[in-house]
């Protein structure tokens, strides 16, 4: 009922609409700013590593300590962490703010700011959790003011029309 609700309603459509334009900025500037900084994930990295997040027993999540010491053993990796981590702030918040695959973009989002968590950092990430979840649980109502207006029907038609073996023609797929 709540999801049909945030699907259909045309008050939600511009509420989503704002969070989705919020937090588009939000990741857009983060991104941008590690780009032209230089960010390098290497210190994150380390920290995560030297100091995980504990539990009353004991490590919360030591497999993903492994992973980040196995992922970034000779140090070679970590210059790949920074480079995904940099555009991949950019790209979800480019997607969310022009409603470009914003429902890809939300969940990007959310991988990161889980990732983010399971290393330790808090911060801003519970609240964007919640604000992607939101989205993602508007469906294409999160996008209808944005470019997937245009985007999902486009590629809706090209997926339909390979998956039934018609050649593709340009001028049908846009109408």
């Amino acid at each position: 009922m709540i999801i049909n609700f945030l699907r259909t309603n045309k008050v939600c459509t511009a509420l989503l609409t704002i969070i989705r334009v919020w937090l588009g900025y939000n990741w857009t500037i983060d991104g941008f700013q590690k780009i032209t900084s230089q960010f390098s994930a290497h210190g994150f990295i380390n920290n995560a590593i030297a100091h995980p997040v504990q539990s009353p027993t004991g490590f919360a999540f030591p497999w993903y300590t492994a992973f980040l010491k196995l992922m970034t053993g000779n140090g070679a990796h970590t210059a790949m962490f920074s480079f995904l981590v940099s555009w991949g702030e950019l790209l979800v918040g480019l997607g969310l703010l022009f409603g470009t695959l914003t429902l890809l973009a939300a969940f990007f989002g959310l991988f990161l700011n889980f990732a983010y968590l399971l290393a330790g950092t808090v911060s801003i990430n519970p609240t964007y959790i919640i604000l992607e979840f939101i989205i993602l649980l508007g469906g294409f109502n999160s996008a209808k003011i944005g470019l997937d207006y245009w985007v999902t029907p486009f590629f809706r038609n090209l997926i339909g029309n390979r998956h039934h073996g018609k050649d593709l023609d340009f001028n049908r797929v846009m109408k």
